[in-house]
């Protein structure tokens, strides 16, 4: 074979191995794949409560107001969890984590199967694991970068938002199908069994984090985290993109029960396709963005997708038609992934390791924070005037946003 013929067979191999890079570390694959189990049993789960919480209140309002009290906790407590991250075994961390939202999903198991079930638990029960989502949230993200080499932390980032967008297309499907036959019991129960798979990898991972012993105060060193972002500016730009990414765009999914009932007409199994179209753009995406990571200019490429999910997000408040909506919904996850993962992994990289557990609690509340905030103002203004006004006016903040920034002389657009 000529040697150009050689070279040219070898490059969708090359491909390929840059595409899945981190998988050659195997504390990153154990907890990838414990990790992957652990998303798809909590987005049957999720799909489950937005159903059951729609048919109990019948109220789009009680959708935001679900989704905005499981992500308050990220407020309330994150940066208090990126200082026990920088503290204290992160592994201990996430193991407590995982116990704290295994225990949420038996106790809803337990209420759908005894039909005690009310509105009132589910706002209870999701602001409690929450609470353990902020502990370990913080823990997790300054886990994945001490599992690969410093080069290999973009795709780490991107494989990571594959496995729980992989978990987001099957889940929702699982979900459909377990929901209709099964019930919602089951899809709450096997979230609870799911959990056991990542509590497996976490104590069989190798890596370790050893803190440095410190008398500073919490107070002090979550001090110490915002002078290290005033510090490093293009951070807190970062971080300010990171808020307004989710806050405009995490509601297209929390209104989605909504459109599948009241726009197609579609009951559970219906919408959990769209669900899981979405997770497949999602995949997609990330796998393109985990594929081309080591070439982009990311500050410019992040920009440029966030104005384009805009417009995604705006043709498909006005779409009519069904088929159109799941390209759309596709295209969708594909941007907001790219988007997620290519702001992360800007943040990571400009982190000292010593500082990761407070930096990424910093960048997590505003990142995280979106959610709720967005989830309550898409219902508020779901319920008061229409799904698709909502929709619409968070586009338009998207785009006013991101085409700020590529106008403007900011840095973020140099990274």
């Amino acid at each position: 074979m000529p040697a150009g013929e050689e070279r040219e067979s070898e490059k969708p191999q090359n491909l390929l191995l840059k595409t899945f890079q981190a998988f050659r570390y195997r504390d990153f694959r154990l907890l990838w794949f414990g990790a992957s189990t652990s998303t798809t049993g909590s987005w049957m789960q999720l799909t489950a409560q937005s159903w059951v919480v729609l048919q109990l209140t019948n109220s789009a309002f009680y959708l935001g107001l679900v989704g905005f009290l499981g992500q308050l906790p990220i407020i309330l407590f994150t940066l208090l969890g990126g200082v026990f991250a920088d503290r204290f075994d992160r592994r201990k961390l996430l193991l407590g984590s995982q116990y704290i939202q295994t225990a949420v999903a038996i106790i809803l198991t337990i209420l759908v199967l005894l039909d005690q079930i009310a509105i009132w638990h589910f706002l209870v029960l999701v602001f409690v694991a929450g609470c353990g989502q902020a502990f370990g949230g913080p823990a997790y993200q300054a886990l994945i970068p001490g599992l690969v080499k410093r080069e290999d932390v973009p795709n780490a980032i991107a494989l990571n938002s594959i496995q729980f967008n992989l978990a987001r297309m099957i889940g929702p499907v699982l979900a459909g199908l377990a929901f209709a036959s099964l019930g919602a019991a089951f899809c709450f129960g096997a979230n609870a069994v799911s959990f056991l798979a990542v509590i497996v990898s976490l104590l069989l991972i190798r890596a370790t984090f050893i803190p440095p012993k410190t008398t500073e105060t919490v107070l002090v060193q979550i001090k110490q985290g915002f002078r290290y972002i005033r510090g490093q500016g293009e951070i807190w730009k970062l971080t300010v993109l990171g808020f307004i990414s989710t806050f405009c765009g995490v509601p297209l999914l929390t209104l989605l029960p909504v459109f599948a009932r009241d726009v197609f007409d579609l009951q559970a199994t219906g919408y959990s396709i769209m669900m899981a179209i979405s997770g497949a753009g999602s995949i997609t995406g990330a796998l393109l963005y985990a594929m081309i990571s080591n070439r982009l200019q990311q500050g410019k490429f992040a920009l440029w997708v966030q104005l384009i999910f805009s417009v995604l997000l705006c043709l498909f408040a006005l779409s009519p038609n069904l088929i159109l909506s799941c390209v759309l919904l596709f295209l969708s996850g594909g941007c907001l992934i790219s988007l997620f993962a290519s702001i992360t992994s800007l943040v990571q990289l400009a982190t000292a390791e010593e500082m990761r557990g407070r930096i990424m609690s910093i960048f997590m509340l505003a990142f995280r924070g979106g959610m709720p905030l967005g989830d309550l103002t898409a219902g508020f203004l779901a319920s008061r005037i229409s799904p698709s006004v909502a929709l619409i006016a968070l586009s338009l903040v998207l785009a006013s946003v991101a085409s700020g920034f590529l106008l403007s002389g900011s840095g973020v657009k140099k990274l």
